[in-house]
């Protein structure tokens, strides 16, 4: 019998605890150590709707990325959409794990695969980072803006062009703009990153760097798929299943 620790276990050995930043809360949120585990949703976010989407396929377990309960949770009471996904887990007896920044910084983890992704070459982890990586991509800005938002199958993209060709590139899934200064120092053309604010375009525009926002949910929901192909060939009884209705809820007018 495959339990909730045997997951557990084994995540942590994709995305190790000490891997994760000290304000992070990363692994088991709700559920039971000893449950058995026959069916799994892996999820780049454990919001209410991907709770519910774990009821209604049978999961025992959730998998996700981003943290089930990331600040204090005060009160049980039904009257938010975070604590109605915990409420609907406990209730129907369903565990969830989260692997976060451990993941992000993880080999093979979000910007690793962030970087395969957009088929950089010979990726690498930034000098004086745990988390940024860079990797070789030949052309044009708007020839890369292309390339990123075919591969990603984003929407659309924020950037602000630095006036050179792109050679090196510089990827952060989610909210990465503050290593700014990081990457500019690896000699990086452009940056691929998610949530910049607009000190962080201009910065990035006087500093000569082509910074694309390509969008939180995109950056980083790639991994989702990985983790899943991983957890599946661990455990072959188990099926695991990727989310279906996890989407990115922020459209374009």
């Amino acid at each position: 019998m495959t339990t909730v620790q045997d997951i557990l276990t084994f995540v942590e050995t994709l995305a190790p605890l000490e891997l994760k930043m000290e304000w992070d809360n990363a692994g088991l949120s709700c559920g039971s150590r000893t449950a058995p585990v026959t069916k799994i949703l892996v999820a780049l976010d454990p919001f209410e709707h991907v709770c519910q989407e774990a009821v209604n396929i049978g999961a025992d377990l959730v998998v996700t990325h981003h943290p089930l309960i990331f600040r204090p949770v005060t009160a049980l009471v039904d009257d938010t959409a975070a604590v109605r996904g915990l409420i609907t887990l406990c209730r129907h007896h369903i565990s969830a794990i989260g692997a976060h920044t451990n993941l992000d910084c993880a080999a093979g983890g979000v910007n690793d695969v962030l970087a395969e992704t957009l088929e950089l070459k010979n990726i690498h982890v930034i000098e004086g980072q745990t988390l940024l990586r860079a990797g070789e991509w030949d052309g044009t800005l708007q020839e890369f803006l292309a390339h990123v938002k075919e591969k990603l199958g984003c929407p659309g993209l924020r950037y602000v062009d630095g006036g050179k060709k792109i050679h090196k590139v510089a990827v952060g899934g989610g909210s990465c703009s503050d290593g700014l200064m990081d990457v500019i120092a690896a000699g990086c053309d452009a940056f691929v990153t998610a949530d910049v604010k607009y000190n962080g375009f201009w910065d990035a525009k006087e500093l000569g760097l082509s910074m694309i926002d390509a969008g939180h949910f995109y950056t980083e929901n790639p991994v989702c798929a990985v983790v899943a192909e991983k957890i599946r060939a661990a455990f072959p009884e188990i099926q695991v299943v990727l989310s279906q209705k996890h989407a990115d809820c922020m459209k374009f007018y």
